[in-house]
């Protein structure tokens, strides 16, 4: 069992910069790829990265490639995404996922969520 909990999000400029953190709980989170989600009011849920279990593959959707960063330390328990170059269309609830499979697939786990707004 894992559980996940997200911070980091708020209101931002347009060209801005956020950092979401996701603190894991569970003694298996060095073992599990994470991921991020978003999710805007009307719209399916989006991918929007991943990390393998030990940090060396990352993985991204289009619209965020060259912007967004996702890192993670394992020794802290937590993964990070490092949003840059913010635009309105980022407005979202991010959520953070585990375990991600084949890159961009939802795992099981997910976080309560923590809303970002981007605004022009």
């Amino acid at each position: 069992q894992v559980q996940l909990v997200e911070s980091g999000g708020g209101l931002v400029q347009a060209g801005g910069s956020l950092r979401l953190s996701c603190a894991a709980s569970g003694r298996t989170f060095s073992t599990y790829a994470m991921g991020w989600f978003r999710q805007a009011p009307g719209k399916e849920r989006e991918f929007v990265a991943a990390i393998s279990w030990g940090g060396r593959n990352t993985y991204y959707g289009d619209s965020v490639k060259g912007r967004f960063t996702i890192s993670r330390d394992n020794a802290k328990a937590t993964v990070y995404l490092q949003m840059n170059s913010l635009k309105p269309e980022d407005t979202a609830v991010y959520y953070c996922n585990a375990p991600v499979r084949a890159g961009v697939n939802p795992g099981d786990y997910w976080g309560q969520g923590t809303q970002v707004t981007v605004s022009s």
